[in-house]
């Protein structure tokens, strides 16, 4: 993002009036409000730090305050240009909707009884719950002994080879060190970020696709991708058409 943005402002406002909202109480409860000074939200709207609050029932492993605010970090977004700033205020509203919507898909699964069921909840996990092997696949990446490349952040990002290659473009040794995609908020946010913005093989970027600038190929108009992505959240705008991926082939 630039130094100062509406979007970035729109989600600061909202975690700011979250952070000042009266009373101890939180999430749904309280219009979507966290906790404060670090504490855990029960599944009933209350802040606190013992086991009813932030028990492994409740969210195991669950994303904490820091991570959920690295949307909106401007050391995240600054080393993407373009990320939520690109055409007007709809555009932008919608690029962060969708990028919103995708990690939440991928970081969902809260606790068994959520409101509306674990899988209407997004950001419950950092790491990737049940992963198996070490994910080394690509031998363009040779893989550091011991370390496992499962999924992990808000985009859950997958394989030695995009290890590398988010490594590469934040300046940061992932193949060596994949664990800072967990434990490091920027870095991780970041990670998402870069995946959100590169294309990869002949798959547009995600950021091309939202904000219009993905002209579908003959060849993609034949396989039934075409523009429009339809994860989107209450911020006043049209999700316009194409709204899932039902009759299109895979770009493999």
């Amino acid at each position: 993002m630039k130094t100062t943005t509406k979007l970035s402002c729109l989600i600061l406002c909202l975690l700011h009036l979250s952070l000042e909202s009266k009373g101890e109480q939180c999430g749904r409860q309280s219009n979507g409000a966290f906790c404060p000074n670090g504490l855990c939200c029960s599944q009933f709207g209350w802040c606190g730090d013992t086991d009813p609050y932030c028990g492994t029932e409740m969210m195991d492993a669950v994303l904490v305050m820091d991570f959920i605010a690295m949307i909106v970090s401007i050391a995240a977004a600054r080393s993407f240009n373009g990320f939520g700033t690109t055409g007007d205020d709809n555009t932008r509203k919608k690029e962060l909707a969708a990028f919103l919507g995708q990690t939440s898909h991928e970081t969902t699964g809260g606790w068994s009884s959520a409101p509306d069921g674990p899988y209407a909840w997004g950001y419950c996990f950092v790491n990737q719950v049940d992963s198996q092997g070490d994910f080394c696949a690509s031998r363009d990446w040779p893989c550091s002994p011991g370390k496992s490349y499962h999924g992990r952040g808000p985009i859950q990002l997958t394989y030695n080879y995009n290890y590398g290659q988010a490594g590469n473009a934040i300046n940061q040794d992932l193949i060596r060190n994949p664990d800072l995609v967990s434990t490091n908020p920027i870095v991780s946010f970041k990670t998402a970020i870069w995946f959100w913005m590169t294309p990869q093989g002949n798959k547009p970027s995600s950021h091309d696709v939202i904000t219009g600038r993905w002209t579908p190929s003959s060849a993609d108009w034949s396989a039934g991708r075409v523009p429009g992505y339809g994860v989107l959240s209450n911020l006043g705008v049209s999700p316009g058409r194409n709204l899932d991926c039902n009759n299109q082939r895979s770009f493999a």
